[in-house]
């Protein structure tokens, strides 16, 4: 899967990135090798879903696929 994102300058310094496939799905870092893997978290921690919360029933099934 690829997600375009939108990289700012940070006006304290640093930089800030927006994901708009994904509303509200922001992070930022202080230099560019921070802000990377913080936008992989981000975009990770939204998509990711907890299967204890949700209601299953014995006939349904949990699959993973990547897209």
């Amino acid at each position: 899967m690829k997600i375009k994102i939108i990289v700012h300058k940070a006006e304290e310094g640093g930089f800030w990135a927006e994901v708009p496939a994904i509303p509200g799905c922001f992070t930022q870092g202080d230099t560019w090798e921070e802000l990377l893997p913080n936008v992989y978290e981000a975009i990770e921690a939204f998509l990711s879903v907890e299967i204890e919360d949700v209601k299953l029933k014995p006939e349904d099934k949990v699959l993973e696929i990547a897209v």
